[in-house]
């Protein structure tokens, strides 16, 4: 199957070929032709699937047709990067419609966004906080609204947003198509799904399963040991591109400052950053001035960077389905990509899990020469405060972790 199945318009079928779009993906391919004919629809996909496109382009094709300089598309996204990454998409692949994409969200100033809504624009990229501020301050007007987009709907429930959803849609016109995507389906994104769409299509890819492109290792090691073994996993690795999470904002800081100083091209994304900064790290990780990024989950929601070679988790992350987030970063657009976790004993329990999900055991590796046994230091001033207990033994036998 190829694009012009769908049978956009011509100016958004100019955008798809600008891009370098050829054949849709498996979400793409399902969700395009029920979102296309007015139908509310759920989709079900994983991070690097193609959802984006999945909304935009039906969007932009529909907004060809009618008034301009009115709300009429209204996107929800639970960060500042990602709403960025989809107002990027709506740009690219909207060049040639003439349409207008502003994003809102907190973190920068609040009469530039006020100036961009007075001017007109059609389609809208928010964060729940901020549009609400713009409802209540009356600096919005969302009666001329046709399509309401709910995206990575999980993530918002992980975040808190979801009384701000119901919020919102009680000044969204009750007649509108509503586009829901989400990883995962708990009990309460099925219950909002159930609320705010009528007659929805379901389309589901990937069943939740991290995708078959990218290889995944875990690497046994005490917590306070965690940022020596990453320096040698970098020396040991063939690396193009590197997205290192954390758990903490304060350990990706720390983190980062630590592969500046060993001579890594490297930066931090968290919350406490100002928005330029979080851009300039971002960009410059997309572009390939920084080699390495680490991030909290939060803040790396919404990195598009297709080129990531190798994910590591510095530290286990809460679920299965955020591990699935997080490697999700890496083997993307055909490519192949490596998954590393650093794992502790106290991550025995998330291991197994993980597992379940693969379908099989993942492979232990040591590396060759590096002392498992160094004893924390009287007072543990390293990143990873609170070690766990000691790990005795070379799981999986020594081996060089290299490409």
């Amino acid at each position: 199957m190829e694009f012009n199945a769908f049978d956009f318009h011509p100016h958004v079928s100019a955008g798809v070929k600008a891009a370098g779009y050829t054949a849709p993906t498996p979400i793409q391919e399902k969700a395009v032709p029920p979102v296309m004919t007015g139908h509310d629809v759920m989709g079900l996909a994983q991070t690097g699937t193609g959802k984006t496109a999945a909304f935009v382009l039906p969007i932009l094709h529909r907004l060809m047709q009618g008034r301009r300089k009115q709300v009429r598309a209204l996107v929800i996204a639970p960060t500042r990067e990602l709403a960025e990454q989809i107002h990027d998409a709506i740009v690219t692949l909207g060049r040639q419609t003439g349409l207008r994409s502003a994003t809102i969200y907190g973190g920068v100033g609040f009469n530039p966004q006020v100036e961009k809504l007075r001017l007109g624009v059609e389609i809208v990229v928010a964060c729940p906080g901020r549009l609400l501020d713009h409802i209540k301050q009356g600096t919005i007007n969302l009666s001329h609204m046709e399509v309401l987009v709910l995206d990575e709907a999980d993530h918002m429930f992980d975040m808190g947003f979801l009384p701000d959803i119901r919020k919102i849609i009680k000044h969204v016109p009750a007649k509108r198509q509503t586009l829901m995507f989400s990883a995962t389906m708990p009990d309460d994104i099925r219950k909002l799904a159930k609320d705010v769409l009528h007659s929805p299509v379901t389309v589901q890819v990937n069943d939740s399963v991290p995708a078959s492109t990218v290889s995944h290792a875990l690497y046994p090691v005490e917590q306070h040991l965690k940022t020596a073994l990453l320096l040698e996993l970098m020396r040991h690795t063939d690396t193009e591109s590197v997205l290192v999470f954390t758990r903490t904002k304060h350990r990706a800081k720390r983190v980062g400052e630590q592969l500046e100083k060993a001579g890594y091209r490297a930066a931090s994304l968290q919350g406490n950053l100002s928005q330029a900064r979080r851009q300039a790290a971002m960009n410059g990780f997309r572009s390939g001035i920084f080699q390495v990024l680490v991030a909290t989950d939060i803040a790396a929601r919404g990195i598009d960077v297709s080129q990531i070679s190798h994910v590591i988790n510095y530290d286990m992350p809460d679920t299965s389905d955020a591990y699935t987030h997080r490697i999700g970063r890496t083997g993307r657009a055909a490519k192949t990509g490596d998954a590393f976790t650093f794992i502790t004993r106290e991550d025995a329990d998330m291991v197994r899990s993980i597992e379940r999900v693969l379908g099989e055991t993942v492979e232990r590796r040591t590396i060759e020469g590096f002392d498992y046994n160094k004893a924390a230091p009287p007072r543990d001033t390293s990143i990873g405060k609170g070690a766990g207990k000691v790990m005795t033994g070379r799981v999986g036998g020594a081996r060089r972790a290299s490409r």
